[in-house]
């Protein structure tokens, strides 16, 4: 009997350098870009995740890969959670914020970056945000619900923020001694956070 051997899958956890620096821009499309996205989709599979930022898989490049169901979608949607999230998982590439919505929103968020850590986290509800795909299409939609809150989340990772740097202070204590635990804990694996596949 044959036995496959098992690949691993990893991410990169809060205290990793390459968390806290923003990612060059992808000058053009190339097939080594594509397998990149593919692997980045994968680990978004792997780690049950609805969103992943190259710097969150060790690279730091200006892609970003979503996978925001479409049982997401506000009663009233915004254009582009109409348009974007029947043609999910979605590849971003250059992805930028044009414009922000002076209405705010406080929900909790989490990362697969800053496993097991959910606290709320205070955003524009909506966005007008530009980029372009793997094959070239230029997206500009305006975005709310889950969609714009994700597309904020992982356009931070691509600025070198994280959720966490965003919280109101008050939150920031009260997750402080959790913040220390997961950089203790993240600095004994390497800031890697791993899974194996067949």
């Amino acid at each position: 009997m044959i036995f496959k051997a098992r690949r691993q899958i990893s991410v990169r956890t809060v205290g990793d350098p390459v968390l806290s620096k923003p990612a060059a821009p992808i000058l053009s499309v190339t097939p080594e870009t594509v397998q990149l996205a593919n692997e980045m989709l994968e680990a978004l599979r792997v780690f049950n995740g609805i969103g992943i930022a190259a710097p969150q898989y060790g690279v730091s490049l200006r892609l970003v890969v979503l996978d925001v169901p479409e049982e997401s979608m506000e009663e009233v949607p915004s254009p582009g959670e109409e348009a974007l999230l029947p043609r999910m998982p979605l590849v971003l590439v250059n992805p930028e914020i044009l414009s922000y919505s002076t209405a705010l929103a406080t929900h909790d968020e989490g990362c697969l970056s800053v496993p097991d850590l959910f606290a709320p986290v205070t955003r524009p509800q909506k966005v007008v945000f530009r980029s372009q795909t793997l094959d070239g299409e230029l997206l500009e939609y305006e975005c709310g619900g889950l969609l714009g809150r994700c597309i904020q989340h992982e356009l931070d990772h691509l600025e070198g923020k994280l959720f966490i740097d965003r919280l109101s202070p008050e939150t920031a204590r009260e997750t402080a001694g959790e913040v220390k635990r997961l950089l203790r804990s993240g600095a004994k694996q390497d800031f890697l956070r791993t899974k194996k596949v067949k």
